[in-house]
Formats: C-alpha cells, sequence, structure tokens
C-alpha cells in the first residue's frame, strides 16, 4: 500500500489521479488532499477518500469545509501555504502529486523533496521557475516523477543505457487548436476557442498556454532541468495525433518513440506506480487506423514558442518573469481584456523590461514573480 498526498486534487490532474487511485483501490490510499477554492468538490473527495488532512486556498474556505463536514471529528483542515508544505510533507505520505496551478507549486515541491518524498511532478511551473533550487533538493535517484505525459515519455525511453548516448530529446506537440489557422485569423479567437484543444481533457489556462504553445515552451525549460540536457539538444516537432508522446535520438542514428493513447490517466498510473506498470482500462491503440504526421514548428505563428527559447537561453531569473507574465496575459485573455495576438506581445515587452539575475534563491524568486506580475497589469492598463 501506498500513502499518497494530491495538491490540486480539484484541478483536471488532481481529479484524474483520483480516478486512478479510485481503480487501484487495494494499492493506494489518499492520506492528504490540496485544492484551491473548490470547497463542494473537495468536499465530495473528502467524503469518498477520507483523507487525514486537507488543505484550501484561505481562512474562509477552511471555515465553509469544515462547517461541511462537521461528521469528520478527525479530518485536520488547514489553509494558505503552510497548510500546503505541510500536505507536501506529511510523515505518513509516501508520494506527492503536485499538480498545483502555476508558481504555487514551488513551496510544497520542495517541501515533499527536503521531506525526503517520491514527488509525482504535474506542476511544471515548479521546475520552470525553481529548477535550481528542486535540484538541488533532491536526495536521491528518480525522487521526482514527471506525471506531464511527454516528459514521462521521456523519463520511460531514458534508462541508462540510452542516456550514455544520447543525441536529442524530440517533445512533441499536438499543436493545438490553431497551428493550421491563418494567422491573420489569431487576433480574432475568442476564449471559448482556445480552451477546446482537440486532444487532451485540460483546465483552461494549461489549454490556452497548449493553444499559444507556450505550454510547449514551458516543457522545453522543465526537460532541461529534469534529464539535464542543453537547449541544443530539445527539438519540438508538432504531431497533430498525440499517439507519440515523445521521441529520443540516440548517436547512432537510432530514434526511440514512445506511443500510447492521449490519456492523462496512463502518465499518472505509471508515476503512482513506478517501478511497476499495471494495467488500466484504456481503449488500446490500433495503427491501422490512424496516420502518424510530423510537421516542424511555426515560430512566427507561435511566437510565445521563441520567447521560451529566448528565456531558457538567458536562463536565471528570465523563466520566473517568462511565467508570471504569461500567467497574468492568459488571465487577462480569458476575461477579454486582451486579445490572442497580445499574448505573446506582453511577455515580450516585459521580458524586455527585466535585467537578469544569474543564480535566484527562494525568496528572490517570489519578489521577482510579485514584480513581473504587477508590470504585466500595469502594460495590460496602458496598452488596452
Amino acid at each position: 500500500m501506498k500513502y499518497l498526498s494530491i495538491l490540486g486534487s480539484t484541478g483536471s490532474i488532481g481529479k484524474q489521479t483520483l480516478e486512478v487511485v479510485n481503480h487501484f483501490k487495494d494499492r493506494f490510499k489518499v492520506v492528504a488532499l490540496g485544492a484551491g477554492q473548490n470547497v463542494s468538490l473537495l468536499k465530495q473527495q473528502i467524503i469518498k477518500f477520507k483523507p487525514e488532512i486537507a488543505c484550501v486556498l484561505d481562512k474562509k474556505n477552511a471555515q465553509i469545509l469544515k462547517e461541511g463536514l462537521t461528521a469528520l471529528n478527525n479530518l485536520k483542515i488547514l489553509y494558505g501555504p503552510e497548510g500546503y508544505e505541510i500536505c507536501a510533507s506529511y510523515p505518513k505520505a509516501d508520494i506527492v502529486l503536485v499538480a498545483m496551478l502555476g508558481i504555487s507549486g514551488l513551496r510544497p515541491t520542495l517541501a515533499a523533496l527536503e521531506a525526503n518524498k517520491t514527488v509525482a511532478l504535474a506542476n511544471k511551473e515548479a521546475l520552470v521557475t525553481g529548477g535550481s533550487l528542486i535540484k538541488k533538493a533532491i536526495k536521491k535517484k528518480n525522487q521526482i516523477l514527471p506525471v506531464d505525459s511527454e516528459h514521462s515519455a521521456i523519463f520511460q525511453l531514458l534508462c541508462e543505457e540510452n542516456k550514455n548516448y544520447l543525441k536529442r530529446i524530440i517533445l512533441t506537440a499536438s499543436g493545438g487548436p490553431f497551428w493550421e489557422t491563418d494567422p491573420s485569423d489569431l487576433s480574432n479567437v475568442t476564449p471559448e476557442q482556445a480552451i477546446k484543444h482537440p486532444r487532451w481533457a485540460m483546465g483552461a489556462k494549461i489549454s490556452v498556454d497548449s493553444a499559444t504553445l507556450m505550454n510547449k515552451g514551458l516543457e522545453i525549460i522543465e526537460a532541461m532541468w529534469l534529464f539535464e540536457v542543453g537547449l541544443d539538444k530539445i527539438k519540438i516537432l508538432i504531431h497533430p495525433q498525440s499517439i507519440v508522446h515523445s521521441l529520443i535520438e540516440l548517436e547512432d542514428g537510432v530514434m526511440l518513440a514512445h506511443l500510447g493513447p492521449a490519456d492523462m490517466r496512463l502518465a499518472i498510473s505509471y508515476a503512482l506506480n513506478y517501478p511497476q506498470r499495471l494495467s488500466f482500462p484504456l481503449k488500446p491503440l490500433d495503427l491501422t487506423k490512424m496516420p502518424l504526421t510530423f510537421f516542424p514548428p511555426d515560430f512566427k505563428r507561435f511566437p510565445c514558442l521563441t520567447l521560451a527559447f529566448e528565456s531558457a537561453k538567458i536562463g536565471g531569473s528570465m523563466p520566473v518573469v517568462l511565467n508570471a507574465a504569461n500567467e497574468v496575459a492568459i488571465k487577462a485573455f480569458l476575461k477579454k481584456q486582451i486579445k490572442f495576438t497580445d499574448i505573446p506581445l506582453l511577455i515580450e515587452n516585459i521580458m524586455k523590461l527585466h535585467t537578469p539575475i544569474k543564480e535566484v534563491d527562494l525568496e528572490t524568486i517570489f519578489t521577482i514573480d510579485r514584480q513581473t506580475r504587477e508590470k504585466a497589469k500595469e502594460w495590460i492598463k496602458k496598452y488596452t
């Protein structure tokens, strides 16, 4: 039996994780759940999975949750950043799945690593903003198990032998809903169109990231930290079918690919059950009924990808700026305050205002994050 702490349990990845847990009832026990403000769903999850502790965003939501669970006297309810860190380092937890949104996942990830937990990481922003700190906090081999489908694929392909002969990592991208859209039409894209991903079931923020290809840009930085490779060893391919989740190229010219259904529960199940592979009820692939096509990315159509490469090349504090400006831009786009094409424009302008810092500590990361958000909001007020 493995004991789990799930942070971000009411989000898309969190809900799918609990589906996996529910399927493997005899293998997993949830001891901690963390969510934001979706108290209603968290309450249902608590009643079903009976964790020992739970955490929400703030005191107000904690009180609402407490009032709705008066019968569960043994449940400890926490709130805020400290509460999430307590859930992440909870003594009974073997695996901490971090699926929180944005930079909020950084502190809990560090807390889990420092408490010697295995981290199933579905929060790419933690590595994007604090990769150097996370690498220093790792205490054992394979302590971080990636949950992103692309990075899970690379992790599975990179056995010890292949690591020694790795020439290149190739991350695949579906291209999102607009990869064939005429660039002149992108300024008219609505939030409703942007969040309709053609292949994956995801939350609004990551769906917009996929539509701009910023998601793939963040995954480039994530891959650099996870697999300790330089930017020159990472390539992007557009693969609309989302069947090949990623590839590696070896020194002798051989390419190895990871194929599977476009279902996040596969990557989640792999991370939770690692190093075992257990059967999960999904429709198997039939390669005779599906074409597999690949295309180079269009950097002009998707300038966010260019900005991510630039940020990765500069390093240091610049990915923090990239991430914060992107989050503000997406929030503004979803509220219809800016156009879809304003997202990269905002990010580029905010990046130009920043003087990179080579070495960053945790306090500096959050200071830069806060300052960047303020500048991004000022830009929106000024130019819209």
